[in-house]
């Protein structure tokens, strides 16, 4: 009821329920006042500001970088000052085979794995060790559109760490190498697979650390099972057998192996696999990380 000179204020709840499982309740006043939803590039936006409000976070990605670079440049300044005792058998088989083992050696892709899976696994399991994950629930229920946003940011700061490191090793590797006037070119043939396998291990792994994080949610053991994973399983095997080496071929470090070896090896392969192979098992890492850290994180009560 009203009385004389009193005016009656309406207002409306609308109950939103989005694709992804998440309702949204948003209240219309005679003011004419709403409660948006959340876009996915505010989402974006969002986790991007998170990445980057870490003082640690440039700090993680230079030295990655730098570390990786540094171990390569190693690798090559070692083949340069040991190049005059090399046995003439070696010296016909350098080109292309181990100055290309130079541009990007076994140690810088296991750092740049590593610090890439690092770095995936904490966007999820650090907002899960401090709480934090409850706000961002509390502020946008949609869980897997913020994971979606996670995803995109993870992928795209990783993958240009990823390029920096291939490239900038490459680059400095040869030019080292051209001092005994075996350094290849940009446009050697496989020199661009080499260094995009290189780049794109990184966000590669970076994925799988968020699949793992979302499913762990304890950084230590999330750490140690990816260290587990991706670096000591692949030195475990070995191409002798039919099945461990089916099992190599099928992890990203062993799909990495074959996607930058190039020309032809001077020992047999006895099982060998494809460059088709490689990058369809770098898709399937990528794709089934996505997967399980979405069906994780929308199944699974907030609290690790």
């Amino acid at each position: 009821m009203t009385g004389p000179g009193t005016t009656e204020t309406t207002a409306a709840t609308t109950t939103d329920t989005t694709t992804d499982g998440a309702t949204y309740t948003t209240t219309d006043s005679a003011a004419g006042r709403t409660e948006p939803r959340p876009r996915f590039h505010d989402l974006i936006a969002a986790e991007w500001i998170k990445m980057w409000s870490l003082r640690s976070t440039p700090w993680a990605f230079a030295v990655s970088a730098l570390l990786v670079v540094a171990i390569n440049t190693n690798a090559a300044v070692a083949d340069h000052n040991n190049w005059p005792g090399y046995p003439q058998g070696i010296k016909e088989l350098f080109v292309p085979i181990w100055a290309m083992r130079d541009a990007f050696t076994i140690g810088g892709a296991m750092v740049l794995m590593l610090a890439a899976a690092s770095i995936g696994a904490l966007t999820v399991v650090g907002e899960y060790g401090t709480g934090q994950i409850r706000t961002t629930f509390a502020a946008v229920p949609a869980r897997r559109s913020v994971l979606a946003a996670k995803t995109v940011v993870v992928t795209a700061v990783t993958t240009v760490l990823g390029a920096v490191a291939a490239v900038t090793s490459f680059a400095v590797t040869q030019a080292i190498l051209s001092g005994r006037h075996v350094g290849l070119p940009f446009d050697h043939p496989g020199a661009a697979r080499v260094m995009v396998a290189s780049a794109l291990l990184a966000p590669v792994c970076a994925l799988v650390g968020m699949g793992v994080a979302a499913l762990i949610r304890h950084t230590a053991t999330t750490i140690v099972g990816l260290t587990l994973l991706l670096l000591v399983l692949p030195s475990l095997l070995n191409e002798g057998r039919h099945w461990t080496a089916s099992l190599l071929h099928a992890l990203p470090q062993g799909a990495w192996a074959e996607l930058v070896t190039v020309g032809d090896s001077p020992v047999p392969v006895a099982h060998p696999t494809t460059i088709a192979g490689s990058w369809l098992v770098y898709g399937l890492w990528s794709l089934v990380a996505v997967v399980i850290a979405l069906v994780a994180v929308h199944h699974r009560d907030p609290a690790p």
